[in-house]
């Protein structure tokens, strides 16, 4: 039995370079085509949001001179070239899915609407929404949140290159400790950087659990739907267990 029904996963743009210094490691993005559809076999419901980092990301970017707008203009682009990256790797192995852009740009991908997104999940596609929000100044964190509590996720998993939350950076602090689970609220006081702000609030305002995890561990994803204790639980505080 899984623990969770529906998920939204988001993905590091980051991870997916692997051992490269730029771009998209062919063997990072197979490993995570893999763990996604071993878990879609299992009847969960996926959506998709893949951060930018590994091509561009618009904050370093307006520090070189660039527009914010049109840096983060430029970070969408590179969300959806990771999008059609990990649609093929699923496409290659038999696995169903739909990309979908926040800005129209048929026939790259379809036009996301949370109807056609939950449409997609009720037909066994993984639905791969990118772009984030389509607008500049929110972050694909944000962008995650957001598509979360449209698609009615049961949560929201962060696979990321930590294994979770820690009462610091544990590659700077030696004596960080990792937290089983926490609440959001306890994050704020803490001023733990998990999230942006606005993600955060968003979260812990609608009620979306939020799990932080190795993705780049194969086996991990799968852990966590069984309902593994692995990473970190980032509850809301009106769902407190």
């Amino acid at each position: 039995m899984t623990k969770y029904r529906r998920i939204l996963l988001k993905l590091s743009g980051e991870s997916l370079m692997g051992e490269k210094q730029y771009g998209i490691d062919k063997n990072r993005l197979n490993e995570y085509a893999q763990q996604i559809k071993e878990i879609a076999e299992m009847g969960v419901e996926i959506g998709i949001v893949i951060g930018g980092g590994n091509i561009f990301r618009g904050l370093s970017g307006t520090s070189k001179g660039f527009d914010r707008v049109k840096g983060d203009q430029m970070g969408m682009l590179a969300t959806v070239v990771n999008s059609l990256a990990l649609s093929s790797a699923l496409s290659a192995i038999g696995q169903a899915n739909q990309v979908y852009t926040a800005i129209r740009m048929e026939p790259i991908g379809e036009y996301y609407t949370k109807w056609k997104a939950i449409d997609s999940l009720n037909k066994g596609q993984i639905a791969i929404i990118s772009g984030g929000t389509g607008n500049p100044f929110f972050t694909t964190d944000t962008a995650s949140v957001l598509r979360a509590i449209e698609i009615e996720a049961d949560v929201f998993l962060k696979g990321t290159r930590v294994d979770g939350v820690y009462t610091a950076d544990p590659e700077k602090d030696p004596a960080a400790t990792k937290f089983d689970k926490i609440s959001f609220d306890e994050i704020y006081e803490r001023g733990l950087k998990i999230m942006d702000l606005t993600a955060t609030t968003m979260s812990n305002e609608n009620g979306l659990p939020l799990v932080v995890f190795d993705m780049d561990r194969v086996g991990n994803l799968k852990k966590v739907i069984l309902g593994k204790n692995i990473g970190t639980l980032v509850y809301p505080i009106q769902n407190e267990k």
